[in-house]
């Protein structure tokens, strides 16, 4: 990779992070060396110094950023007001579209935890906590106006997040359902288990050999 001009600064900062995205991704936090990152970027080993002590924070960096994102995001896409189920599905057609569109970041962030020193790590489980109280709090909203129908809103929360971060192992932008469509059949699905509707799974996009080539799963 050619040299970046100047070995500071917010052009070569961001740089540096997002080659940082694409090696972990790639090759996962500890197989990534330093000096590999630095090859990436174009400068010496040393002025990564610049913007991190060590190897570990960078890491840190790299998901707490991408949490504090999430955070901004998300509280700028909720409805202020308005009933349950509208917030439920403003809140599901964000967290589609966010994973569809960072799936490196989102990637990491769940498969890096168990590389974070245990510090860092209780600093972004709290940070995932207060994601997912955002999400149960719209559900126990939901049940006390009854417009939702479950049994453990603690527990629907997590399905709930685990059905929708999944795409991002799978979904490919090339395949044949665009985000709109991706949102809409979520949507379905994230309401329907809401509403303890036993068909919750019925608009679920059908597994068949070749789906995650094809952009479905």
């Amino acid at each position: 990779m050619a040299r970046i001009a100047g070995s500071s600064g917010p052009r070569t900062e961001e740089a540096i992070r997002r080659a940082g995205l694409s090696l972990i991704a790639t090759h996962g936090y500890a197989a990534m060396s330093l000096r590999q990152l630095a090859a990436e970027v174009g400068i010496q080993q040393g002025s990564l110094y610049n913007y991190f002590r060590n190897k570990q924070e960078f890491l840190f960096d790299l998901i707490r950023g991408h949490m504090l994102d999430l955070h901004a995001a998300l509280d700028a896409a909720l409805l202020p007001e308005g009933s349950a189920e509208e917030r439920l599905t403003r809140f599901t057609e964000f967290h589609v579209a966010y994973h569809v569109e960072r799936p490196q970041e989102v990637f990491i962030c769940y498969s890096e935890l168990r590389s974070l020193e245990p510090d860092n790590l209780a600093a972004v489980v709290a940070m995932r906590r207060d994601y997912e109280r955002k999400l149960g709090d719209i559900l126990d909203h939901g049940c006390a106006t009854g417009e939702f129908r479950l049994a453990d809103t603690r527990m629907a929360t997590l399905a709930i997040l685990a059905m929708l971060s999944g795409i991002c192992t799978w979904y490919k932008p090339n395949g044949r359902l665009s985000t709109t469509a991706l949102q809409e059949i979520f949507t379905g699905m994230v309401l329907a288990l809401a509403r303890g509707e036993e068909a919750a799974v019925a608009a679920a996009p059908p597994r068949r050999r070749g789906a995650l080539r094809a952009g479905v799963g």
